[in-house]
């Protein structure tokens, strides 16, 4: 049985910090992104932080502020302080080529720090990933009631199916992620990218993946959709495929010499 990473904290300006588990390894990194209102314990970032250990490569899996382990409420979060969380991780934890792995929200928190960081980011998956969301939260997701108060109040209390617990969504949240949607443009990444959802996905349609697809600039991306998957895709063949996507991209990586 292996042992976890220790938790360690990474302090921010303002005195927040945040909360990681390093793997010590040889490059390329990979950086696990975590989806909204989730944390660093779920089955993938496990998962990794396993599989990257066995291969001696060095892997991280973090909380966003607000969420898990780290300082900070939820709901004074955005897409874009949740991107600077994983820049700091990228930046001040990692060295040389690394590995963006984004569930849910993560996938679109991947893509924007990809965005960001060009010159590191030597490959990006995705699983079940939500760029976008926060606009269709607003479309199809709440009704006029819910719209109406969220402009009014400036949040309102939204219940998930992952969570007994509701939680709030600001009006700030949203306004944030319509700054940053992506899949109205191309996506100029270059990177290799690997893309993964399930078919039954009840929360992020497959369709988005296909889109983020379409989108990306990259000449090196393929999506793969499991028929029976949902929007977790934690079950052991999902993490195999997770696994196989992560050996690939890590083994061109050191191929390439990057």
């Amino acid at each position: 049985m292996t042992t976890a990473a220790a938790l360690e904290r990474l302090a921010l300006g303002g005195g927040g910090t945040l909360a990681f588990r390093r793997t010590a390894g040889r490059a390329p990194a990979v950086v696990f992104c975590g989806g909204f209102m989730s944390d660093m314990t779920g089955t993938k970032a496990t998962a990794l932080e396993a599989f990257c250990r066995g291969r001696g490569q060095a892997c991280v899996r973090f909380d966003y502020r607000g969420h898990g382990e780290s300082s900070g409420a939820f709901e004074d979060g955005t897409v874009g302080g949740w991107t600077d969380d994983a820049l700091a991780v990228l930046d001040r934890l990692t060295e040389g080529p690394a590995i963006l792995v984004g569930s849910s929200m993560g996938g679109w928190i991947a893509l924007l720090a990809a965005l960001a960081r060009r010159d590191r980011i030597c490959g990006l998956i995705g699983v079940a990933a939500a760029p976008d969301f926060t606009r269709r939260m607003m479309e199809s997701e709440f009704d006029a009631a819910q719209r109406a108060r969220l402009r009014r109040d400036g949040r309102i209390a939204f219940s998930s199916p992952y969570d007994p617990r509701p939680y709030v969504i600001t009006r700030a949240l949203i306004e944030d992620g319509e700054a940053r949607c992506l899949l109205d443009a191309p996506i100029a990444l270059s990177c290799p990218v690997r893309l993964l959802h399930g078919m039954r996905d009840e929360s992020v349609p497959w369709e988005t993946s296909r889109r983020i697809m379409e989108r990306l600039e990259s000449d090196d991306v393929t999506l793969t959709l499991v028929g029976e998957g949902d929007h977790r895709l934690s079950e052991p063949d999902d993490l195999d495929r997770l696994r196989a996507a992560a050996a690939e991209l890590s083994n061109r990586a050191v191929r390439g010499g990057v």
